[in-house]
């Protein structure tokens, strides 16, 4: 289940370069997410090398891999959703598209956590254990509040970068060269 958006997603980007390029941008973000899964996926996210590391350098309680996995879940998505809405949509960057990709990157979050419930009740496993909440009663809200933080984040650190790649895209668009 940890991988699926990777399977998913995979071959939706491949089928579609020729017709809807993204910019450099959003497929670095996209590749990072889901190397972030794969990761997981191959270890379970409780059990995340690098997160053991983390938390035995910080003192923490628990492997927190599956935190940064969730706030970078909310990160790439973001500029992914910003970057269709501004190329299909007459939304122009400022408060409607930032407040509607938080909105939609908020539901994404929502909507994964109530997936991972729900398979956690279909396969008759005890949910802690499935979902990796090592114990943390507040985990499926730490996961969303983190996909929000990542949501907004994104957008105040990467749209103007996201923007003049937009422009760039669309003048070589115009220009015949892709």
């Amino acid at each position: 289940m940890e991988e699926a958006p990777v399977f998913l997603g995979v071959p939706v980007l491949i089928a579609t370069i020729r017709r809807f390029r993204l910019t450099p941008l959003s497929y670095r973000l996209i590749f990072l997410h889901a190397l972030l899964l794969v990761v997981g996926g191959h270890y379970t996210f409780s059990k995340v090398p690098v997160g053991f590391w983390v938390r035995d350098a910080l003192d923490l309680t628990r492997n927190h891999y599956d935190r940064i996995v969730h706030g970078v879940g909310g990160f790439a998505p973001a500029m992914l959703a910003r970057e269709i809405l501004l190329r299909r949509t007459r939304l122009r960057p400022g408060g409607w598209l930032f407040f509607l990709v938080t909105s939609a990157c908020l539901a994404g979050s929502a909507f994964y956590e109530i997936l991972e419930w729900w398979a956690a009740e279909l396969m008759g496993v005890q949910a802690s254990t499935f979902l990796a909440t090592q114990g943390d009663v507040w985990d499926t809200q730490w996961d969303m509040l983190l996909g929000l933080a990542g949501a907004i984040a994104a957008q105040l650190l990467l749209g103007r970068c996201q923007d003049r790649q937009l422009a760039a895209l669309e003048s070589r668009t115009i220009s015949g060269r892709l």
